[in-house]
């Protein structure tokens, strides 16, 4: 198993939904994703404990042959950056069907094929090290999104659907074009640690980063790239919200890091100032935006544009603080605005609302539902001893090893962070409450109740790592101290060949 394991679990998941098809009865269906992807979480643990943290090379490393001709080979490995990745994904999966229990009562097994498909193509976008792989996966993971919102989200789901699958596929078919320079360029292969260690022009490589660029800031979502990313989140179910939050934002800024930094240095610190300059607008539109908002999801969903600003403007500082903060600031913003999602659609799901002003009641009629509520805000908004504070400090200093007016903007968004976070808090726990009918009801009448044993499960498991990073945040580091050190030799070394195309 130890020579397939990256294999494993990125085609477990497939296996799950081939078995999907042959089984009819709702609660089965429900029961057979869990364990899949339960199992499929479980082969992750071995990928973190044999992970050896001593060197940045690629590990558990799968080659074969597949398309000769063109020099096609499927090629699999991670390193410290991507192993974190391939287990917040395979963790995300497990809360997604837990999520999606009671959530999804229509055309259940449908969901779950595509839950599922989807999952594999993200596991392969990790874990790809041939660019050929790693576009299939990129693109494979558009059609069960697509599906996800445009049958199972929301009044306005086709639209949002539509506008997603739009803005992804332009990006990806930019990428596409910049992959085919690429195979070209570089004596026709897609080997993606020879194409880092190949030398291009200037002028190719500016080029070439622009078509990368504009496809991974629409994933991201980067300003000015971002709108089709609230009204997804909006209409999309819990479960495609989760993912969305979770892992499709982090694949943009994954991108950077892969591809842009590594096979594009020159370009990379050529439009470093730019990129951070928007970035910054990003967190404090985002902010700003979040602040505005009445609906739950929208507020959420203009945060990650804020606290993405925070991760792409990490990266392209360029130093060891910066990138690595970047980086576990991608893994906590999976956590902990994965975590903001399930609460809305948690209690979303007794109320039929996402209005602030129909709450206000959540501290006295939910108790434990609005204690694990505030323990997520504070991780998103950066209290100290939660996962976010961690990230935030480490750009902050690589912020100010660059240039230290940096440091003023970043504490801006971190106040707007607090200001939204807890606006929203304070309207769903301690709001005004003039509606109520009896205790047991919302604003409406709707009868409410605290977590159940399942949601509960969901997250606990969540608030784990909230801790275990704001506490032991080494923990995590540890794995990505050599491969940042790596990326960081590749992406100050000049790959400048002359002007000439």
């Amino acid at each position: 198993m130890s020579g397939h394991l990256l294999s494993s679990i990125i085609f477990l998941p497939v296996l799950g939904a081939l078995v999907l098809l042959f089984i009819k009865d709702a609660r089965a269906i429900r029961w057979v994703a869990l364990v899949t992807l339960g199992v499929d979480f479980a082969l992750a643990i071995p990928l973190l404990k044999g992970f050896d943290v001593s060197t940045h090379g690629m590990q558990f490393v799968e080659r074969h042959a597949w398309i000769p001709s063109w020099n096609i080979t499927y090629y699999l490995g991670v390193d410290g950056i991507s192993v974190l990745f391939v287990f917040l994904t395979a963790f995300l999966g497990v809360i997604c069907v837990l999520a999606s229990w009671k959530a999804i009562e229509k055309k259940v097994k449908e969901f779950m094929i595509a839950l599922l498909i989807m999952q594999a193509a993200m596991l392969g976008v990790f874990s790809s090290l041939d660019m050929f792989l790693f576009y299939l996966f990129w693109e494979a993971m558009l059609i069960p999104m697509y599906l996800i919102i445009g049958v199972w989200g929301g009044p306005n789901r086709v639209y949002s659907a539509i506008k997603f699958f739009l803005y992804t596929l332009a990006g990806s078919i930019l990428m596409l074009v910049g992959m085919i320079a690429l195979y070209f360029a570089a004596g026709n292969t897609f080997d993606m640690l020879v194409l880092m260690e190949h030398k291009y022009t200037f002028a190719f490589q500016i080029w070439v980063f622009m078509a990368f660029f504009v496809a991974f800031a629409v994933k991201v979502p980067m300003f000015p790239f971002h709108t089709w990313l609230p009204d997804a989140h909006v209409e999309a179910p819990t479960a495609g919200s989760i993912i969305l939050a979770g892992v499709l934002l982090k694949m943009g800024t994954y991108g950077f890091l892969r591809f842009c930094l590594t096979m594009f240095p020159d370009a990379s610190r050529f439009f470093a100032t730019p990129i951070i300059v928007i970035s910054i607008v990003a967190i404090i539109y985002g902010a700003f935006l979040a602040l505005a908002q009445k609906d739950l999801k929208k507020l959420v969903a203009y945060s990650s544009i804020s606290h993405m600003g925070f991760i792409t403007m990490g990266i392209f500082l360029f130093n060891k603080n910066g990138i690595e903060g970047a980086i576990l600031q991608m893994f906590n913003h999976g956590i902990t605005t994965s975590a903001l999602f399930l609460c809305i659609g948690i209690i979303y799901e007794r109320t039929h609302t996402r209005d602030i002003g129909d709450y206000g009641w959540a501290a006295s009629r939910v108790p434990v539902y609005a204690t694990f509520l505030f323990i997520f805000a504070l991780a998103s908004l950066g209290f100290p001893g939660t996962n976010g504070f961690i990230g935030e400090i480490l750009i902050a200093f690589g912020a100010y090893e660059v240039y230290k007016p940096y440091l003023i903007v970043l504490l801006m968004g971190i106040l707007g962070g607090a200001a939204y976070m807890l606006y929203m808090y304070k309207g769903m726990a301690f709001g005004a409450d003039s509606h109520g009918h009896d205790g047991h009801g919302d604003s409406h009448g709707h009868k409410v109740w605290d977590v159940d044993f399942r949601e509960a499960i969901a997250l606990l498991a969540l608030i784990v790592f909230v801790f275990w990073v704001g506490f032991h945040p080494e923990d995590f580091l540890g794995y990505m101290h050599e491969s940042v050190g790596n990326l960081i030799n590749q992406a100050t070394a000049s790959k400048f060949e002359g002007l000439g195309l």
